[in-house]
């Protein structure tokens, strides 16, 4: 914990501060909250919440800033993303703790997350001189038809708690260096992490002498979402979390003919043909179902097995579960650490006592874990329940660390069909040495997610790919490939070098 009390004495993060910022200065007048660690329960800091004032301030502001930052060039607006990259370089740890202290993830996990920070920078850096259209032949003499990509002006952002740093980070850097500037709505449950951000973040502008406005924080609870959704100011905004608050967002933007982009829901399954590696596919499984304590947007919910080999997966699985370590997740040694608080707790057992409801069996009983060295009351075991892939438990998201084990027979179309049939659409995967199941599976008549992968499992996205999933998921991409287009304007120019002014598909329109 020492890189984390580090981390708080350079940023000037006390008990109490404003979570409301515009670069040069913090505010906010709206109602308090206080973050408390999942770990240990300790208080980690009170903020000071944002209002409709302070919306309204950080709205004048940004687009004060908007009218300047775009006209940077790109290459100059990429290279203020390499040197945010380079902050983050350098804390590593201490974000990382934070992290990992606030969310409850492990602590390498937290390490990787801010490494995803680092990584986006990278390929944003390489993209500030990618942004490019094309060139079209025009079916006129003496014209040129091309097309090109303008910023959009303020984006805004809303992020969940599962990933405090990295989905902001996703956003923010390809907004940046396509000429826009941002509004960051952070998740209430993780709001320390949202102010170290924007305080690394403007270090970098106030040493680059860039105005103030082009990257803001504003804290608060689900009304400050819905101003978000609700202003005309914000052509896009970029939400992710649950389908239902997605459905919310999709209505409000869509009603002001806005854009969104959504990252919702997950209900991600595994297919397991009878000729999988074994070792394989327990460590995929594994580390898709308890990460983060269940609670990433890509963790394997549904374990789809061939009766040839499900005994043996099995008898596997329970092995692999019976070694988990659940703690304290800055201890390096500990696999799984806690939910994020005590209403995530009662969605987990809810869960549990459903699942037995609907008629399921329990492999590995779950529940909520007691002793000193779970006093904050998150710490949950991760439950293993053989089901039928129709009971209606099955088809719900619950984000905790919950394994479905389903057994198919047949072909893997089988497999397939069970893997599409619930209403999310984000991450799957197959675990097969059969180059023709694995076509199948990847195949127009395959998996219906966003993500669909071979041997490896449905957890654990890269930055060079586009991230994002369909159905119930919301239909976004962010991150990697062409996801930078979603926060730019497209234009089609048509110019005429000659003196004649001839109409397309051949129109006469003469005046005397």
């Amino acid at each position: 914990m020492d890189n984390l009390k580090e981390l708080f004495n350079k940023y000037d993060i006390e008990e109490l501060v404003y979570g409301c910022s515009t670069g040069n200065k913090w505010f906010g007048s709206g109602e308090i909250i206080e973050s408390l660690s999942p770990v240990d329960g300790k208080l980690i800091g009170k903020v000071y919440c944002g209002s409709k004032k302070d919306f309204d301030t950080i709205i004048n502001v940004s687009s004060k800033a908007f009218d300047t930052f775009r006209k940077i060039p790109a290459p100059k607006r990429g290279d203020l993303v390499r040197q945010f990259g380079n902050k983050l370089r350098e804390q590593k740890e201490g974000l990382g703790t934070l992290v990992s202290y606030e969310m409850g993830k492990s602590y390498q996990e937290g390490l990787g997350e801010v490494q995803e920070m680092i990584d986006i920078c990278d390929f944003a850096v390489g993209l500030s001189r990618q942004l490019h259209g094309l060139t079209m032949h025009s079916e006129r003499t003496t014209h040129r038809m091309y097309e090109q990509y303008h910023p959009l002006g303020i984006i805004g952002i809303i992020s969940a708690f599962n990933f405090p740093v990295a989905v902001w980070s996703w956003n923010v850097t390809l907004a940046w260096v396509c000429g826009n500037v941002t509004i960051w709505k952070p998740s209430e449950k993780t709001p320390i992490c949202s102010i170290v951000c924007q305080k690394l973040i403007t270090e970098v502008f106030k040493e680059n002498n860039i105005p103030e406005g082009v990257s803001c924080l504003i804290s608060g609870n689900h009304k400050i979402g819905e101003l978000l959704s609700e202003s005309k100011d914000i052509p896009l905004l970029s939400a992710t979390g649950s389908t239902r608050m997605g459905r919310i967002v999709a209505e409000k933007v869509g009603a002001r003919l806005g854009k969104t982009l959504l990252e919702l829901g997950g209900n991600n399954a595994i297919i397991v043909t009878p000729d999988a590696d074994l070792k394989m596919t327990i460590m995929g499984t594994v580390f898709g179902a308890v990460g983060t304590c269940g609670q990433r947007c890509t963790s394997t919910r549904r374990l789809i097995v061939h009766e040839k080999v499900y005994d043996k997966v099995k008898n596997s699985l329970v092995k692999a579960y019976n070694q988990i370590k659940i703690g304290n997740p800055l201890d390096s040694n500990i696999h799984v650490g806690p939910l994020i608080d005590l209403d995530a707790v009662k969605s987990y057992e809810k869960a549990l006592y459903q699942i037995k409801k609907e008629g399921g069996s329990f492999l590995i009983k779950g529940g909520v874990l007691s002793g000193k060295e779970y006093t904050s009351g998150c710490y949950v075991k991760p439950a293993i329940a053989e089901v039928d892939h129709s009971l209606k438990i099955v088809h719900t998201e619950t984000f905790a660390p919950i394994l479905y084990l389903i057994k198919y027979s047949g072909d893997i179309e089988n497999a397939i069909e069970i893997q599409n049939e619930v209403d999310q659409g984000l991450s799957s995967s197959v675990m097969t040495n059969s180059l023709k199941d694995a076509e199948v599976f990847l195949s127009h008549w395959g998996s219906d997610c966003g993500i669909a992968n071979v041997n490896i499992g449905t957890s654990g996205a890269e930055i060079g790919g586009a991230f994002g999933g369909e159905k119930d998921t919301g239909g976004g991409r962010e991150s990697g490939s062409d996801a930078w287009k979603i926060y730019m304007r497209r234009q089609t120019n048509t110019i005429n070098f000659s003196s004649e002014l001839p109409l397309a598909q051949g129109i006469k329109f003469e005046l005397e």
